[in-house]
């Protein structure tokens, strides 16, 4: 996700009007901070480090460190929504149906988390705090809300077309999604947090099932 940055890169100075490279080139410092060093060693003097600029080069950019991490969180809503996008596309192509295509989304979204730690924990109030920006007026409320618009509306599609074929049973489509959603994401936080716990190896396709009203395993 966006360029690659070595530790001991430096960079020359824009020249006028590329300061849009300046500013991809710090979230993905960022975004690399936080996979090597965890959210305690993203900072602005360890960003302005890593890609060769002084400190106060940044906030031409950003304005602080929770705007660098939003512009990171950004980013990784943007790859889940790829994420299951190709999910839902590769199901597609099955016999499965469209139930089949809503189990791979559910599971897809499990496998991002998994796959993507980092990226998870700042998206959901770990490094990044929605809350707490929305409180210190960093982003309003309709920001914050519309970082996981897109993914939400694969979920969406995925129900409406499991509704419309008979084999989902929820009504209310909008509630319907966010209750899937919220229910994966319980899965996947423990998962991150208490990698230790003997998790059932069959708990992922009993909770699919649970929350979208699909049986535990696929038709024959």
């Amino acid at each position: 996700m966006g360029s690659s940055v070595t530790p001991t890169s430096r960079r020359a100075r824009n020249p006028r009007g590329q300061g849009r490279q300046l500013r991809e080139d710090i979230v993905s410092a960022a975004h690399a901070l936080l996979h090597e060093a965890g959210e305690d060693g993203v900072t602005l003097r360890a960003i302005a480090r890593r890609i060769g600029i002084s400190a106060p080069s940044i906030y031409a950019h950003f304005t602080d460190r929770e705007s660098v991490l939003l512009a990171v969180a950004i980013d990784a809503f943007a790859d889940l929504t790829r994420y299951l996008r190709a999910a839902a596309d590769a199901a597609d192509t099955g016999s499965g149906g469209e139930s089949e295509v809503l189990r791979a989304v559910c599971a897809g979204y499990l496998r991002f988390a998994r796959e993507h730690p980092a990226d998870y924990q700042v998206m959901f109030g770990g490094a990044w705090n929605g809350a707490r920006a929305v409180e210190t007026g960093a982003v309003t409320t309709e920001q914050v809300r519309e970082l996981g618009a897109e993914a939400l509306t694969v979920f969406a599609t995925a129900l409406r077309r499991c509704h419309a074929t008979h084999d989902a049973v929820q009504e209310d489509i909008a509630t319907a999604a966010t209750t899937v959603w919220v229910g994966l994401h319980g899965l996947a936080h423990q998962r991150i947090v208490a990698p230790g716990f003997p998790w059932p190896a069959d708990a992922e396709a009993h909770l699919i099932a649970r929350l979208t009203g699909l049986p535990a395993t696929p038709h024959p």
